[in-house]
């Protein structure tokens, strides 16, 4: 496998030059940041919904939701690919 441990077809052209060290992806910080937002909202929508909130709000938070879940969703298949982080 290559030295960067990513995919195949990478090619960093600034590698090298000024001897900074190469910039890593912080997938796994972002599957955690991502499971604690679907958590929150998850729970603030059904709280809001149950206790009679503001729909337009509690439907924000479902959005909110659905992103967090696509964004790990996304996050899990990069680590399998076998992405550093």
């Amino acid at each position: 496998m290559s030295e960067n441990h990513g995919r195949d077809d990478y090619h960093d052209p600034t590698r090298g030059l000024g001897g900074a060290a190469p910039a890593r992806s912080a997938l796994t910080l972002r599957l955690v940041l991502a499971g604690i937002g679907l958590v929150s909202c998850v729970v603030a929508a059904v709280v809001l919904a149950v206790a009679g909130g503001p729909v337009v709000v509690v439907v924000v938070f479902a959005v909110l939701a659905v992103v967090a879940l696509v964004d790990i969703v996304v996050v899990v298949r990069r680590k399998r690919r076998g992405e550093p982080g």
